[in-house]
């Protein structure tokens, strides 16, 4: 589904990503892991058209996505969640799952709809129906997570980027993140995401990806991550987390 081939991001003279390649097959949940500052989320952004790549190809679905602007990315049918979450403050919950609907695919749908993929998004996702119509200013965060994953869902994905989407949940909250990441996964959407709970990304990966200063250091199953003697000392610290 996706082909990320020798891709480098250069931001005025400091190297972010360089020569990173690694493929995603259809149906997978793909974890992408290193510290903080290795490049998780820089290329995410490249994926989706946030950045453009310095150098290296990006083939999704056999279509050159190397160039491509964040709305073009994401009408071919690769959604994105951000780490710190993007939303329409003043407008609320319904109405800011509809503009996903309604901007996020190629397809031309009414405002009707549109509202009700939105409520059937919101509702999918565990957003609590009774507050659909609060501004989203008021919300908390994991009110907040939700309602982006219900817009990036709302675009109708075939590739999925979850960026850190655990990030300030609680255990149970946490729990609950990883049954609807296998959720969204049964549905048929290929998933990408960055994440560092490694109790989470152990549960949920068929592959892990991971990234130190900006390079792949090791690709594998959970298991032979967890015991790659190089992403043991430079990011795992221990044999813990199988």
């Amino acid at each position: 589904m996706l082909s990320i081939q020798e891709v480098s991001k250069h931001f005025d003279g400091i190297t972010a990503i360089k020569g990173v390649s690694f493929s995603i097959d259809k149906g997978e949940i793909i974890g992408l892991v290193g510290p903080n500052g290795a490049g998780k989320s820089t290329l995410l952004n490249i994926l989706s058209g946030v950045y453009r790549a310095s150098s290296g190809t990006i083939i999704f679905d056999s279509t050159d996505i190397t160039d491509l602007s964040p709305d073009k990315v994401c009408k071919l049918g690769i959604a994105k969640t951000f780490q710190l979450v993007q939303s329409f403050p003043e407008l609320s919950a319904t109405q800011n799952v509809v503009v996903g609907a309604l901007f996020g695919n190629s397809a031309k749908i009414s405002l009707k709809a549109a509202r009700k993929k939105a409520a059937t998004n919101l509702e999918y996702v565990g957003y609590p129906m009774d507050k659909t119509d609060y501004p989203v200013k008021n919300l908390n965060v994991v009110e907040l997570k939700r309602i982006q994953l219900a817009r990036a869902l709302a675009t109708n994905p075939k590739l999925l980027l979850l960026d850190e989407v655990t990030t300030g949940l609680n255990p149970k909250e946490s729990n609950d993140a990883i049954a609807l990441i296998q959720k969204i996964r049964e549905s048929g959407i290929t998933i990408l995401m960055v994440e560092h709970v490694m109790r989470v990304i152990m549960n949920v990966s068929d592959r892990i990806v991971v990234l130190h200063h900006g390079e792949k250091i090791a690709e594998g199953t959970p298991k032979e991550i967890a015991n790659d003697e190089k992403v043991i000392s430079s990011y795992l610290g221990e044999r813990t987390y199988m």
